[in-house]
C-alpha cells in the first residue's frame, strides 16, 4: 500500500510539516510519484521502529478483513521460542546460529533464509539500540511458512551489529512471517512492547521463558485487538 504524506503523518503521530522536513533531510524512506511523495508501509514501519518513533495504534486495526486472523505477539513468541546463550562472534555467525534454532518446517531452506537475513542487514542494520536487534526478512512471502513466529535469542557474547546507537547487541528478536500483513502486525506490536518498562526489564535481565511470556502478555493487553474476518477480535 502506498501511503500519502497525510497517512505517514497520522501513523507517526507528527505533523505533515515534519514529514516534509524529514524528506528534505533524506531521513525518511519516501518515493516521488507523479509529483507527490508516497511511502511504503513496511519500510515506514521499519524506519520508525529503528528510531524508536512511536506509531499510532491505528496501524493495528488496518488489516485486511478477508485475511486470516493474526496471532498476538505473545502467541508468536510462544511458537518461535526463546534461546539462551546463543553462540557467534560476529554478525554473520550469530545469524547462522539464529537460523539453526528457528522453529521452521522441514521444507524451508535454512541456507537461503540465512542469506536473505544477512542481505537484509547490508541494506541497513536492524539494531534498534539498547543492545536489541530485530532481524527479519523484508519480503516474508518467499519463505512459505504457515504461521508467523518471533524467536527471542540471548547471545552469549555481545557483538557489533552496526546498531543505530553504535552499542553492541546481545538480544535478537527474529521475525518470520508468511505475509507482509503478518510481518507489519508483529513488528508494530514488538515496537510497542519494547516501550513497556516491565517487559523491557524482563528482557534485559534474561528472565525465564515463563516470566517473559507473562510480562509480554501484560504489555500487549493494552493494545487494540485485531479484527478477524467475521468481525470479532483475534
Amino acid at each position: 500500500m502506498q501511503l500519502s504524506v497525510k497517512d505517514a503523518a497520522a501513523i507517526l503521530n507528527v505533523s505533515e510539516k515534519t514529514i516534509y522536513r524529514w524528506i528534505k533531510q533524506e531521513a525518511i524512506p519516501a518515493y516521488r510519484i507523479n509529483e507527490q511523495y508516497r511511502f511504503n508501509r513496511a519500510e515506514l514501519l521499519e524506519w520508525a521502529t529503528s528510531r524508536r518513533i512511536q506509531v499510532s495504534p491505528e496501524i493495528f486495526t488496518e488489516g485486511d478483513r478477508n485475511a486470516l486472523p493474526l496471532p498476538s505477539l505473545a502467541e508468536a513468541l510462544k511458537a518461535g521460542g526463546v534461546a539462551y546463550r546463543l553462540g557467534g562472534s560476529d554478525q554473520a555467525s550469530v545469524l547462522r546460529a539464529v537460523v539453526d534454532v528457528l522453529h521452521l518446517p522441514e521444507e524451508v531452506d535454512r541456507e537461503f533464509l540465512y542469506q536473505v537475513l544477512f542481505a537484509r542487514e547490508t541494506l541497513g542494520s536492524t539494531g534498534i539500540g539498547d543492545g536489541i536487534a530485530i532481524p527479519h526478512v523484508r519480503n516474508p512471502v518467499v519463505l512459505h511458512v504457515a504461521r508467523p513466529t518471533v524467536t527471542l535469542c540471548f547471545l552469549e557474547h555481545p557483538i557489533d551489529f552496526k546498531a543505530i546507537d553504535n552499542k553492541p547487541v546481545d538480544t535478537l528478536f527474529t521475525l518470520i512471517s508468511p505475509s507482509v500483513r503478518a510481518h507489519l502486525h508483529l513488528l508494530s506490536r514488538l515496537g510497542f512492547a519494547l516501550r513497556d518498562a516491565e517487559f523491557k526489564a524482563a528482557v534485559r535481565r534474561r528472565a525465564s521463558r515463563e516470566e517473559l511470556m507473562e510480562a509480554l502478555s501484560r504489555a500487549e493487553a493494552g493494545l487494540p485487538q485485531t479484527e478477524d474476518p467475521a468481525g470479532g477480535a483475534a
